[in-house]
């Protein structure tokens, strides 16, 4: 990180003239996030309001902190990974007790080179994440879960296929390293791997295993939606999902998992909220060039209309690959996707929400959520009585067919001479 600056005083007061700011670690202008550098750069009051702004109130007020073991901050000094921890809270009910879950979100870099072994790395990233769970797990998270492919590097630009040996059947090694762990920590686990299917002929898929806290498996999700934009041209490996929307009803509330590219598309976020979901989780691999400006607005958008709440996870660093690889857009050739910018956060269905985790570094963001704020939302708003679900499905139905044409009204006046 390099950052130059040269002033000139006019009567004592210094004037920038020229400002030039080099950050390669993935900083933001040499900040951990977004909060961080507003946080050191106004002044405590204006702060506050442009956070009330950003965050919203969570009933009415501003997110409260969690204190968390000292042996837990400890593992984050040790091993390096951003750790931070909010409450939300939700109106007291006279017929109801709370229902308070303790949620985490992991996100990490890569541990190794691309071009180190495939065991080595895949052995490599489970010691980088041993520490980090332990730290959920001695905090007494109730639900964790890790990013997109978290068991590998997001290769899938490179369109190689060699990067398929990452591939795991459901049951495979990283499930039963993470199955220690929930059972240990009775704890459940959402854990997004390059599943291997071989049952149905090899067939690989983008897939979310949820694992009980007992270290059973629950079940599983697949990728709904497949990205065929620049780079993350994703087909080229696996297809659509087959397995709808399901909701997982675990020991700690229902859950359930729209993997990365889902985020883009509102219809996919209200199924999960038809079927019952609690807290949908946005496992995600996405760079700054792509993205950056969308992400803190889908999720957040999608717990306020379908009364939920939303853990995204994106993970860090810059990955590069040994062959260049290109993007069909005329740009030269390139090793990297570009830099995945973390910024995980947790949105909840009033609009509130917390600060991001680091720009560029690991990271543990934790949450207590009060699960009765759902029903409590969907009491104020309305969102569900007021829907006019006949309409869409009629709509929907008429889009389908081959010989669909537009509602749309026209002036019969517009072609008329002045």
């Amino acid at each position: 990180m390099e950052k130059t600056q040269e002033t000139e005083r006019d009567n004592g007061v210094a004037t920038v003239t020229e400002e030039k700011q080099s950050f390669t670690d993935g900083s933001i202008c040499g900040y951990e996030s977004l909060h961080s550098l507003l946080s050191a750069n106004l002044k405590p009051h204006i702060f506050q309001e442009v956070s009330r702004l950003l965050l919203g109130l969570n009933c009415g007020k501003a997110l409260e902190l969690i204190s968390l073991p000292e042996s837990v901050k400890a593992l984050s000094l040790e091993h390096d990974f951003d750790l931070q921890a909010f409450h939300f809270c939700a109106d007291k009910e006279l017929l109801r007790e709370p229902r308070v879950v303790r949620v985490g979100l992991i996100q990490n870099s890569i541990a190794l080179r691309t071009t180190a072994h495939f065991s080595e790395q895949k052995r490599a990233i489970f010691q980088k994440l041993k520490p980090i769970i332990d730290a959920a797990g001695a905090s007494g998270v109730n639900i964790l879960c890790l990013q997109e492919a978290w068991m590998m590097p997001f290769a899938f630009c490179t369109r190689e296929k060699r990067w398929c040996e990452f591939a795991e059947p459901i049951n495979g090694e990283s499930t039963q390293f993470l199955q220690e762990l929930a059972k240990k920590y009775n704890m459940v686990i959402i854990s997004p791997i390059l599943e291997r299917d071989v049952h149905h002929g090899d067939t690989i898929w983008n897939t979310a295993i949820i694992i009980g806290n007992h270290g059973n498996i629950i079940g599983k999700h697949r990728k709904n939606h497949i990205p065929r934009v620049g780079d993350f041209n994703e087909s080229t490996y696996y297809m659509e999902g087959n397995t709808g929307h399901p909701v997982f009803e675990t020991a700690y509330g229902k859950i359930a998992v729209n993997i990365c590219y889902g985020r883009h598309h509102p219809l996919n976020w209200l199924a999960f909220g038809l079927n019952g979901a609690e807290i949908v989780f946005n496992p995600s691999a996405t760079v700054g060039e792509l993205s950056e400006p969308m992400w803190p607005i889908e999720a957040r958008n999608a717990a306020i209309a379908n009364s939920y709440f939303v853990g995204s996870i994106n993970r860090v660093g810059t990955e590069t690959f040994p062959n260049p690889f290109t993007s069909g857009d005329g740009k030269p050739q390139h090793t990297d996707f570009g830099h995945f910018y973390g910024s995980s956060h947790f949105s909840a269905p009033d609009a509130s929400c917390t600060p991001s985790l680091s720009h560029h570094k690991d990271g543990l963001l934790i949450s207590d959520m009060d699960l009765n704020l759902c029903r409590q939302l969907k009491d104020k708003w309305g969102f569900r009585m007021t829907a006019r679900y006949e309409l869409y499905a009629e709509m929907l139905s008429r889009y389908l067919k081959p010989d669909f044409e537009p509602q749309v009204i026209s002036d019969p006046c517009q072609n008329l001479s002045v």
